[in-house]
């Protein structure tokens, strides 16, 4: 049987399909990230399942055993404490070593903070980059903020409350004061969308308002960029290449940092990097 990715709510507990609790009552073993969390949506739904921890203090020492479950044919339900497991949560190792080994997988649709904070902005809801959290120190902060500068398309990080205020800040030095949306609390009783800019939020968030996680909406870049020499992306790219990284990599990240369509960058590698990537 399957390892089956299961997205839970990321407030109201109504926010779960029937697919996903009949996934749940016939499973032999759940690994969430904590335990507690997930008792409290099981006992909501009378479901009454072992569980396992799973989080990122413990996913490799948890792998092989979670490997081994699934190819003794358990059915093996891997969830978080809200949203869809392995996007901004614990869960993309124990993924992708499923698929490495060619066990079986599947993913259930369902709840998540990006795609109802997008629709609530009513920015950019036909084109955006998905950042997740800003990891890492200040300057390696900035610098993925500075390769995302001209990107063109509408923005949406992840963001922790005690954080928020600094990044917003530091988002708006290296972007420039775009127009941004905060949405708080998505289905739960307190959601709300505040508008604004990256500069000007600190004056609009009051101290009670900075509560909850937060999913940020940035306009795309309106600046004009000046023509680019395509010696200088292809030159990235052959450099990429030589170093080992995927097509699929050398495509995503180079088309953000250059706004050059994916496929062309693909063209390119099949063109001429035969033999050096995968």
């Amino acid at each position: 049987m399957p390892l089956i990715v299961v997205p839970t709510p990321i407030g109201n507990l109504e926010d779960i399909t029937l697919r996903g609790l009949r996934i749940l009552r016939e499973a032999d073993i759940i690994a969430c990230e904590d335990t507690r969390h997930t008792l409290k949506l099981l006992n909501h739904y009378e479901i009454k399942k072992p569980l396992v921890s799973y989080h990122k203090f413990n996913e490799t020492e948890r792998l092989e055993i979670l490997l081994k479950r699934i190819g003794d044919g358990e059915n093996v339900v891997l969830v978080s404490d809200a949203g869809t497991p392995g996007i901004s949560d614990p869960g993309m190792i124990l993924i992708q070593a499923v698929i490495e080994k060619g066990l079986p997988m599947d993913v259930l649709p369902g709840a998540n903070a990006l795609l109802p904070a997008i629709l609530l902005s009513g920015m950019g809801m036909d084109s955006f980059t998905f950042i997740g959290f800003l990891e890492g120190k200040k300057e390696e902060k900035k610098s993925r903020l500075e390769d995302l500068k001209q990107n063109r398309e509408t923005l949406v990080f992840y963001m922790a409350p005690h954080r928020l205020l600094k990044e917003l800040e530091l988002m708006g030095s290296v972007l420039g004061d775009r127009a941004a949306v905060l949405v708080k609390e998505i289905s739960k009783v307190h959601q709300e969308s505040i508008r604004g800019t990256l500069l000007t939020f600190k004056d609009i968030l009051s101290e009670d308002k900075i509560r909850g996680e937060f999913v940020c909406i940035v306009e795309g870049s309106k600046e004009t960029v000046p023509a680019l020499d395509d010696s200088v992306w292809m030159d990235e790219v052959l450099m990429m290449c030589r170093a080992g990284e995927s097509t699929k990599n050398v495509a995503n990240l180079l088309s953000i940092k250059y706004c050059i369509p994916r496929n062309r960058i693909k063209r390119y590698i099949l063109e001429n990097c035969t033999g050096e990537v995968v």
